[in-house]
């Protein structure tokens, strides 16, 4: 069977441009209205089981520690203060004292959780010595290879420029 009316074969042609064109616009159309959503924190908050009490609110059971470290000339420990009691530059008596505020040796109370310790440390004082202070104050392990857990929230104040 043959046509009658049969056009002579033309290639046809695809128009990329206003493809392009369209695509272009749907990509600027989806970046304009997308909205950035910040992602939601784990915050690691206890609230009250009930509605609390009329009444003074409880005061902490620890006041918060805060431990000065000044160094002498060269960088070295001069001496430490934590709150109003001096311990020289023995790391030992520190953590004797801690652990007799804290805790026993079976590990802190319950209650002391909420115990902080804040540094305020000079500028110049080799970092050691931080070191050693915040093993002091954070455990010690026993020798069970246990590791025991006294102060866990520790904070750093501003170093002190030298004046």
């Amino acid at each position: 069977m043959k046509f009658r009316n049969q056009a002579p074969k033309e290639k046809i042609e695809l128009q990329m441009t206003p493809m392009i064109d369209i695509v272009f616009q749907l990509l600027i159309f989806f970046i304009m209205s997308f909205k950035i959503v910040s992602m939601e924190g784990d915050f690691n908050i206890r609230m009250p089981a009930s509605a609390p009490n009329e009444g003074e609110p409880e005061e902490p059971l620890l006041p918060p520690m805060k431990l000065r470290m000044q160094a002498g000339p060269d960088g070295q420990l001069a001496r430490m203060q934590l709150n109003e009691q001096s311990f020289g530059t023995d790391f030992q008596q520190l953590h004797t004292y801690i652990l007799d505020l804290v805790g026993s040796d079976a590990g802190p109370d319950a209650a002391m959780e909420g115990a902080e310790v804040e540094l305020d440390c000079d500028y110049q004082l080799h970092y050691e010595y931080v070191i050693e202070a915040i093993t002091a104050v954070s455990g010690y392990r026993t020798e069970d290879d246990e590791i025991v857990k006294l102060i866990e929230r520790i904070k750093f104040s501003p170093p002190n420029k030298p004046g």
